[in-house]
């Protein structure tokens, strides 16, 4: 397949691969968490994955435009956003459940960022005419909502989890329209590296904030290690960069929306690896969920066949 649809597929592929990856999260999180802090789940995560990162943008040839970004205050606002991100998705794992986790961050990259890209940027309004796209996100968010309704049930929310739930969807649509919008002027690796390693820097003064303070950076065993090293491998480089290679192809409208994927792939971990049973209104909220992005991404084509890619990632 060539031309605007291929490039249309390709970036489908890619972005459902970042949503497999970034599903994982939560495996590896709830692996790690009997001996590993919740300052060491933020912060080393954020640090491998920005080493990494690093490491792609020298290669890239894009060392000198990594260390120009230190000394520019709009990069320490997407550092400060990650970082609240990443709070927020680890907080709501441990409150309301790992699936419910993957709703909440499902609807800041289906619903909020297309809003915010929308009316904020007046990006993409062509979108909002279309049939078939709008369509699509509702039975995306639909058929992922059937999904968590079918795998963990809604948790009742109490004390700091009313605070956390909201935080999830906004700092996710925030931190990566405004990294989208940053990597079409600037190189990708560069932004991403100096972000991650930003946010893994900021996580361990501000880890005496978090429960267990300092002492929850402390990691025992070299399995939580291994595990805590490829969380970062996985969600904090592979994802990312699979996820803004497809927004450099199509645009930001349809990766965001095949974000749908991560509860059903979140589902289908928590089965496979923490051992829970999902019902039958889970399984029938995976399809649902898939027509949607289908529909939807049929929906996209007209515009993404006249929007030439974003320039400057990768």
């Amino acid at each position: 397949m060539t031309g605007a649809g291929g490039r249309h597929m390709m970036a489908a592929l890619l972005a459902t691969l970042s949503a497999v990856l970034w599903a994982s999260y939560y495996v590896f999180v709830l692996k790690a968490t009997p001996t590993a802090g919740p300052a060491a789940l933020l912060s080393f995560p954020f640090l491998a994955g920005g080493a990494a990162y690093a490491l792609l943008a020298v290669a890239q040839g894009h060392g000198r435009v990594f260390l120009g970004l230190w000394t520019r205050s709009a990069a320490y606002g997407r550092t400060v956003l990650a970082l609240g991100m990443q709070v927020s998705v680890l907080a709501s794992t441990y409150l309301a459940g790992s699936v419910n986790t993957s709703l909440l961050s499902l609807l800041g990259d289906v619903a909020l960022t297309p809003v915010l890209l929308m009316f904020l940027y007046h990006e993409g309004r062509d979108r909002a005419r279309s049939v078939p796209f709008v369509l699509g996100v509702l039975l995306s968010t639909g058929g992922a909502s059937l999904t968590i309704l079918g795998g963990e049930g809604a948790t009742p929310l109490s004390g700091w989890g009313w605070l956390v739930a909201p935080l999830v969807p906004v700092t996710v649509a925030f931190y990566f329209l405004a990294t989208a919008r940053e990597n079409r002027r600037t190189p990708a690796s560069a932004v991403v590296a100096q972000t991650m390693l930003g946010a893994g820097l900021l996580a361990l003064p501000v880890s005496v904030l978090f429960p267990g303070g300092v002492g929850g950076l402390a990691v025992h065993g070299d399995l939580t290690w291994g595990l805590i090293v490829a969380l970062g491998l996985t969600s904090f480089f592979l994802a990312p960069w699979l996820y803004f290679r497809a927004i450099e192809i199509t645009g930001l409208m349809l990766p965001a929306l095949l974000m749908s994927g991560i509860p059903v792939f979140t589902l289908l971990f928590s089965v496979g690896f923490l051992g829970e049973a999902p019902r039958l209104l889970g399984v029938l909220g995976v399809p649902v969920a898939v027509a949607g992005a289908l529909l939807a991404l049929e929906g996209t084509r007209p515009a993404t066949a006249a929007s030439p890619p974003a320039a400057g990632a990768g």
